[in-house]
């Protein structure tokens, strides 16, 4: 299947990859009847899906079922009035049908919106409004159903909800009844060109409403790189991607290039994240390869690994959030695997990471995607030189790359405050060292200027993790009259260090970041928590403990 989207696909070196890897785009391309039915006619009882959860249920899809529930649920949808262009939101946390409805969305050339179940009735009013969505298709649990009643009489484009689960209101269809009654299906003439709308994501910026970010149906391929070269699979892997699928890294990890490269995708739903737990599901599903934020690692770490069979685990890969040095040398020393971080935005695929043929830097976002062309840009508009900080853009001058947005949706005014003349400006500080390596300093938002030195959070943050007393930490600046901003540390305790969370702590913190690093990127300011705010996906808000700091909300 590989071979069918690349004009080479198999690579002998790093050199040979960023020479020749080239992505073959075909008209009118979809990724349902391209790849996962393709799948279905070539290897019919091929495991694509693994799916468990956290009550001991287990079901394998083979492609061909897949395929069966795929076009049941499209008929299903179209019964309802969906097609071309219509949208829909599906809140369906890590449920199975959340690949029937996105598979089935496609078919019909119907624009997909993932979301959290976390929304509440403001959220989807706005959200509702802002997309015109026709549809939602959600978990039949209590408080998701409240908020969607709730927003229901603001938001009069909703003309059907379904419900997948044990909860049915009066005014809610019943997603298993739809497709168990739906007729066979039938493809539409003409189901989408490559530049149609498949997929929106909302996403948070540090003001004001969400961004509503637009992909094409060409994105699935921009994923090739993904999963093929970063997540290093073939077609006898189990990969897992822990993040939920109201998050834009599930269609990194549980679908798109996951299928291209002939792997099957491991779910595992459940509520409550419990280190222990997880790892239980990876040693008993054999799991091969495993993508999750530093948090997660953060965690893992902190169990006895040895205790634990992860004979078949062979490859791991770490995206969301810089990655802490001591936390894949710790991880390293006790599996023998070296993490492989990944960067890239809702706005984009996978722009910067580490492959197969590279001896990884530990926290080094790697190198470049071929896929892209990258540039590094210093605040005066130069190409940044090695050792100098830039913006990381992308240009799109010489090729447009597959896997980049199409803008913000129905903002074009916010589409050109980031991507005009050929430059897309991902708002995202790094620099590159000698040996091509990028490093991760911060948004551009996020860097702290104190005393006319710019400080980047992540290497403060990198300090403090190898401290023994910290968990999690999230730096940011705090306003100084004399300094402009002062470094500020906040910081969830081991929990043997919890009782100990007094001034002679923090001056040991101060005096211990100040010998691991440059002594003024020390937090002059360091607070203690029991958690850190974050976003569904495990990201570390910093905005919100700023705006905290500064008193808004």
């Amino acid at each position: 299947m590989l071979a069918k989207f690349l004009t080479k696909s198999v690579f002998t070196s790093l050199d040979d990859f960023l020479k020749n890897f080239h992505i073959n785009v075909p008209d009118n391309f979809n990724f349902a009847y391209d790849v996962m039915d393709e799948w279905a006619k070539i290897a019919p009882e091929k495991r694509a899906l693994c799916w468990t959860n956290d009550k001991g249920e287990h079901i394998d899809f083979t492609f061909a079922q897949l395929k069966h529930y795929s076009d049941i649920t499209a008929t299903f949808f179209q019964q309802l009035g969906i097609g071309k262009g219509d949208m829909v939101m599906l809140i369906l946390k890590r449920r199975y049908e959340f690949w029937f409805s996105i598979l089935a969305l496609h078919k019909l050339g119907a624009v997909c919106i993932p979301a959290t179940h976390l929304l509440t009735q403001k959220d989807i009013i706005y959200r509702a409004n802002a997309a015109d969505i026709k549809m939602i298709v959600a978990v039949g649990e209590p408080n998701v159903i409240q908020h969607v009643n709730e927003a229901l009489p603001q938001a009069p484009t909703i003309k059907h909800v379904v419900s997948v689960g044990d909860i049915y209101p009066e005014n809610w269809l019943n997603f298993q009844e739809g497709i168990r009654r739906a007729k066979p299906f039938e493809r539409p003439a003409h189901v989408n060109d490559n530049n149609d709308i498949s997929l929106l994501y909302f996403t948070s910026g540090t003001t004001g409403n969400p961004k509503m970010v637009i992909h094409n149906f060409t994105y699935p391929l921009g994923h090739i790189v993904t999963a093929s070269f970063w997540h290093n699979l073939n077609e006898s892997s189990l990969h897992c991607t822990l993040a939920d699928t109201g998050w834009a890294k599930a269609v990194w990890g549980k679908i798109y290039g996951q299928w291209i490269a002939g792997s099957a995708v491991f779910v595992y739903d459940h509520e409550k994240f419990v280190p222990s737990e997880l790892l239980e599901m990876l040693s008993k599903y054999k799991v091969t390869s495993f993508c999750a934020p530093p948090t997660v690692f953060r965690f893992l770490i902190r169990e006895d690994l040895s205790k634990i069979d992860l004979s078949s685990l062979k490859y791991c890969t770490i995206a969301g959030e810089p990655l802490n040095p001591v936390v894949f040398e710790t991880f390293y020393n006790m599996t023998g695997i070296k993490l492989m971080e990944g960067f890239g935005q809702t706005e984009t695929s996978l722009t910067i990471a580490n492959y197969p043929w590279m001896e990884p830097k530990p926290g080094s976002m790697g190198i470049p995607n071929p896929a892209y062309d990258m540039d590094l840009i210093t605040a005066d508009g130069r190409s940044a030189e090695d050792g100098e900080q830039g913006e990381i853009v992308l240009r799109t001058d010489r090729w447009m790359p597959v896997g980049l947005f199409l803008g913000y949706y129905r903002d074009e005014a916010l589409t050109k405050s980031v991507y005009q003349n050929h430059l897309y400006h991902t708002g995202d500080v790094a620099w590159r060292d000698q040996d091509g390596y990028y490093w991760f300093v911060g948004r551009t938002d996020d860097v702290i200027k104190s005393s006319g030195y710019r400080i980047g959070p992540f290497e403060v943050e990198s300090a403090l993790m190898t401290h023994p007393a910290v968990v999690e930490c999230a730096i940011t600046g705090v306003p100084d009259e004399i300094r402009g901003q002062v470094v500020k540390a906040t910081i969830v305790l081991a929990p043997e260090y919890r009782k100990k969370a007094n001034d002679e702590l923090v001056k040991e913190i101060q005096d211990h970041v100040k010998k691991v690093t440059a002594p003024y990127k020390y937090p002059r300011v360091i607070e203690f928590v029991e958690e850190l705010p974050k976003t569904i996906s495990g990201k570390i808000r910093r905005v919100e403990i700023r705006n905290t700091d500064s008193g808004e909300k």
